[in-house]
């Protein structure tokens, strides 16, 4: 190849790597700046409205963390762990639940973007890695984020479903979190935050799940189910869950999120829409 062909494709490469992350901050930006059309249109007809319009304006513009996300991804050759796709198919979901409860297992390069989708909404993310948590709020201190441990190994994936078909305390009639200790699978010790809060979302994308030592995410897609089907507002809870090509990501997903309530696949994301169990009639057990 010639010189300048490799320096030309260097370029186009080069140029690629900034894609994403323009393209999420013309997403941001462009939700608000739809979010501020819709709600004001209405008023810039007639005059004498105009201090209303002023004030419904001031009420729908941007807020301090979707600028601050704004000028992040338009700056950073860094992107996010899912693609534009994956990302669509929660920011489609938060379009018309935010502002809303927004539970994120994983702290990374997209926190900061699904924070600024959730404007005036409660957005909390858990991680693993307390040094992590400290490196990421150094650069992004409005994030809402706490350190978290888990009971539960990847290794054990096989033993822990075991472990619930016959433990009580881990049957969906009876299930419970907080304090549930019989139950290897129920997260506990985690803030009361994560707790006392009715989610609306949420995003399953850690803690890691690719050596046998890691914690996986099978105790977080456990809970998860927990927390949807004690739903005691209305409407269902959407679940997010990333890297469903993974064994253990997809059997669990089948075991307690259920392909029943499997609402949308894009690449490595499954997104469930899942009721409360006073609106089901399930028996004890898992099962789709």
């Amino acid at each position: 190849m010639k010189r300048e062909e490799t320096v030309k494709n260097r370029s186009f490469l080069a140029d690629r790597r900034w894609v994403v992350p323009i393209t999420i901050a013309g997403f941001i930006a462009g939700s608000i700046l739809i979010s501020s059309f819709i709600k004001t249109a209405d008023y810039s007809i007639l005059c004498s409205l105009a201090k209303t319009r002023s004030t419904a304006v001031e009420k729908y513009s941007a807020t301090p963390i979707q600028l601050q996300a704004i000028i992040h991804y338009a700056t950073s050759h860094i992107v996010p762990q899912q693609n534009f796709q994956e990302i669509s198919v929660t920011f489609d979901v938060l379009k018309s639940r935010s502002p809303c409860n927004f539970l994120v297992f994983g702290l990374g390069y997209d926190s900061l973007m699904w924070s600024a989708l959730n404007p005036n909404g409660n957005t909390i993310f858990l991680e693993e890695d307390q040094k992590w948590v400290q490196t990421v709020l150094k650069d992004a201190p409005s994030l809402h984020a706490h350190a978290v441990k888990y009971r539960t190994q990847l290794k054990e994936a096989n033993d822990l479903l075991t472990h619930y078909r016959s433990e009580p305390s881990c049957y969906p009639s009876k299930a419970y979190l907080r304090g549930n200790e019989k139950c290897r699978l129920a997260l506990t010790g985690f803030p009361d935050e994560y707790y006392d809060t009715e989610w609306d979302l949420i995003m399953i994308d850690a803690p890691r799940g690719w050596f046998p030592e890691a914690p996986g995410r099978m105790a977080a897609i456990f809970s998860a189910a927990v927390m949807a089907r004690n739903r005691k507002g209305s409407g269902v809870t959407h679940v997010f869950l990333h890297d469903v090509n993974r064994r253990v990501e997809k059997v669990f997903a089948e075991e307690f999120l259920c392909r029943k309530y499997l609402v949308k696949s894009v690449g490595r994301l499954w997104h469930f829409e899942i009721p409360p169990a006073s609106n089901t009639t399930s028996p004890d057990g898992g099962g789709s």
